[in-house]
């Protein structure tokens, strides 16, 4: 006897509910079972840097353009400038398989297992010739680091009001896709162990990188919970046409665009935010790659624009009392570090962000 139309689109339905009840208590058991979210102690400060982020070996990092180097950097020169004390400075866990499965598919983190694989990610064909081994411990690995890092920065932001994670913003990725130096998602995991963790049901992303975030995107596509500001030049990669449609707040900036226009309209976007979304986090992927200069950004911001880009976001968040995450993210020229460093200790003068510890000035 055949079965009713309508009875058998029930039937569909109830199944693939079902398996969505099945998918998020499966990902709520690895949130809950993970050992990221550190507790950390009061005189850190919410700055989270491990040496193992630097990517070098053999020196076939030279052969893309981004300065794998600039986090070790950045906090040399706020440890120079005497803005940070090292013994302060809160190192990650590295993110494990299950980890990364609150986000990626298996079938995904199975192909990192072909070092051709991770040579187009990366976008450095050599790393193709290399053993497997190799590219893990030299560069999966650093990257599996940072994003342990980006995870642990919304607890401290929660705890603190703020957190700066000298890494991580690998906003290409998806759960299903890695490119443009992206191969893990960290941002999306980052917001799923929000969720389960930290009890919020509300986060904006402001990607104010030169290049679209094509990777976050996808993953909250249909996911209303995660409102997502995005600032970019159009004229460069990732030319992701879908995943624009999922961006709830689109603000293109076209090559050539200077300081000036480009603070009028991040202050348009932050007024529209604001009266369109109230959110419980924010996720800041703060991209130096709209530096005047950047090879591949192809804009003209000064770097006391990015000083005052980023005072901007801190003040929004700072403002309305919500605790922010920031990643440093994009950045192809090696001034970024510095660039970065003094748009930090910009914050801390401007009070909006404490670099004090329990055991005084630093």
């Amino acid at each position: 006897m055949a079965t009713p139309r309508g009875e058998s689109s029930k039937t569909t339905a109830a199944a693939a509910a079902s398996k969505n009840d099945d998918v998020e208590a499966i990902r709520r058991n690895r949130v809950l079972s993970s050992k990221l979210y550190l507790d950390v102690l009061p005189s850190k400060v919410p700055l989270i840097y491990s040496s193992s982020y630097d990517i070098a070996f053999m020196g076939i990092e030279k052969l893309h353009p981004f300065d794998s180097s600039k986090w070790g950097r950045i906090c040399r020169f706020l440890i120079a400038e005497g803005f940070l004390d090292k013994k302060c400075i809160v190192e990650p866990l590295e993110a494990r398989k299950d980890d990364l499965l609150v986000v990626h598919l298996e079938s995904y983190l199975n192909s990192l297992k072909s070092s051709l694989n991770v040579s187009m990610i990366i976008e450095v064909p050599p790393v193709a010739l290399l053993p497997n081994c190799l590219v893990e411990k030299h560069v999966l690995s650093p990257f599996r680091k940072q994003v342990g890092g980006t995870i642990l920065a919304a607890k401290l932001a929660k705890e603190r009001g703020w957190a700066i994670n000298v890494g991580g913003g690998f906003h290409h990725c998806s759960a299903d896709k890695g490119g443009g130096f992206c191969a893990y998602a960290d941002i999306s995991l980052c917001i799923h162990f929000a969720f389960i963790r930290l009890n919020i049901s509300r986060v904006m992303i402001i990607d104010l990188d030169a290049h679209q975030g094509n990777g976050h995107e996808k993953d909250f596509s249909s996911d209303r919970r995660v409102y997502i500001l995005d600032m970019y030049n159009p004229d460069i990669y990732p030319f992701d046409y879908e995943a624009r449609r999922y961006i709830n707040q689109k603000v293109e900036v076209a090559s050539g665009t200077a300081t000036n226009e480009y603070l009028a309209k991040l202050d348009q976007a932050l007024e529209v935010a604001a009266g369109t979304f109230d959110p419980e986090l924010i996720v800041y992927n703060a991209g130096t790659d709209i530096l005047d200069g950047d090879p591949l950004g192809r804009l003209k911001i000064s770097p006391d624009g990015i000083s005052t880009r980023d005072e901007k976001v801190f003040r929004f968040a700072h403002e309305r009392n919500i605790p922010l995450v920031m990643l440093t993210s994009g950045g192809y020229m090696k001034s970024s570090a510095r660039v970065i460093a003094d748009s930090i200790i910009n914050l801390s003068n401007k009070s909006l962000i404490n670099m004090e510890s329990t055991t005084g000035k630093i």
